[in-house]
Formats: structure tokens, C-alpha cells, sequence
């Protein structure tokens, strides 16, 4: 009896372990909800970094960087620039290309409604780059999740990792801190400036290493 229990107790966890590998779509309403939140966190972050004068990496780190030059919010700045990359997030298939085109309309629209609902003044360095640059890695992570890509490096990254198996947390911070390069002449960095900024950018990618390993997760 003891010996005929065990066997149906392994039976048992054998296929729990074989249904957790199972992949379960997400809900119309759990996508939607992931795009909202995973965009309201990228554009909260991206407005710490502005408030403190910080730049980051990827499209959100040129963004941020033209911001600085031209009359224009970050956010919108952020949609403009990825428009060519809806064409590559079409490779990942019509519905990541969807998502990925609503979401950054609606981070867009949230950039223009921050200003009237939220305004930064006097936020420390160490603290935007930390809890805006989290912010920013926590929005994409949730975006990632749900197969939306929301940057032209993220898409890269994301289809680096699918196809190659290259994390797409690391690949994204050597992209960042190639473009932190090249904003310190623009705004004339210092060197002080310079390393929140790079804190930052880690601080996006490190979310995307620890918790967007590949296996890890298996809904779509």
C-alpha cells in the first residue's frame, strides 16, 4: 500500500510539473491591463529622470536627450521614434506589431497628461536614477510579459533572446551605455552626471536580467 501511494503521489507531481510547463495565453483583459500599468510605469520613470536632469539608455534615453533641445515631452518624443521599429515588431508577428503600436499611443497620451497631474521639483539624483530607472525596467518587464515591445532596442533585444538566446536584459545595457556616451557631449555631462545617468540604465536592464530569463515564463 505504502509502495502503490508513492507511486500515485509521483504520478501526481509528475504532471503538475508537466502542466505548469504548459503555456496559458493571456486574457484580452490581462494584456490590456499589463499595457496600461507596464506604460504608466515607463512614463512615471522616464519623468523622474527628466525632473533630475538624468538621462537613460535606449529609446527612452534619446528621447530624454532630445527632450532637452526641443519643446517636446519625453514621452511623445519616445512614440516618434519608435514608429520605424513597428515594422520590425512585425517580424515578431501582427499581434506583437498591435500591441506594440497602442502602447506607445498611449505613452504618448500619458506624457501629455503628466505635466497637469504630476509635477517634479527638486528630486535627487541617486533617487530618480534608482526609482526611475526601476520604474522604467519594471514597465517593460510587464510589457515583455505580454509580448509588447515598446522600444526599438527593447524589440531588438527581445527577438536577440528569442532567436540567439542572448539575454535581452544585458544586450540592452551595452546599447545603453553606447547612447550615455554620446549624450555627454551634447549636454555637456559631467562626470558626477554621467555616472547616475549609467546608474540608471542599469537599473532599467538589471529588472529585465533577474526577472526576464528566458524559460522562466511561459504565458503569450
Amino acid at each position: 500500500m505504502p509502495s502503490a501511494r508513492r507511486n500515485v503521489d509521483d504520478r501526481r507531481s509528475s504532471e503538475t510539473r508537466i502542466a505548469t510547463l504548459i503555456p496559458i495565453r493571456h486574457t484580452l483583459f490581462e494584456d490590456a491591463y499589463a499595457i496600461v500599468t507596464g506604460c504608466s510605469f515607463v512614463v512615471l520613470g522616464l519623468a523622474f529622470l527628466e525632473a533630475a536632469g538624468l538621462v537613460t539608455g535606449g529609446i527612452a534615453g534619446l528621447a530624454l536627450l532630445i527632450s532637452y533641445l526641443v519643446p517636446l515631452p519625453p514621452g511623445m518624443l519616445f512614440t516618434l521614434l519608435n514608429i520605424p521599429f513597428f515594422l520590425l515588431a512585425g517580424r515578431l508577428g501582427r499581434g506583437p506589431m498591435l500591441k506594440a503600436m497602442v502602447a506607445n499611443l498611449l505613452i504618448a497620451g500619458l506624457a501629455l497628461l503628466i505635466p497637469s497631474v504630476l509635477q517634479l521639483k527638486a528630486v535627487n539624483g541617486l533617487f530618480a536614477a534608482l526609482f526611475g530607472g526601476t520604474l522604467i525596467g519594471a514597465g517593460i518587464l510587464l510589457l515583455a510579459r505580454h509580448h509588447v515591445g515598446v522600444g526599438g532596442i527593447g524589440i531588438m533585444s527581445l527577438m536577440l533572446q528569442r532567436s540567439r538566446g542572448w539575454n535581452a536584459g544585458r544586450t540592452q545595457l551595452v546599447a545603453d551605455a553606447l547612447i550615455l556616451i554620446v549624450a555627454v557631449p551634447v549636454l555637456a555631462m559631467g562626470l558626477a552626471r554621467f555616472a547616475t545617468s549609467l546608474l540608471s540604465a542599469a537599473a532599467v536592464a538589471g529588472v529585465l536580467i533577474v526577472f526576464h530569463k528566458a524559460g522562466r515564463y511561459t504565458g503569450y
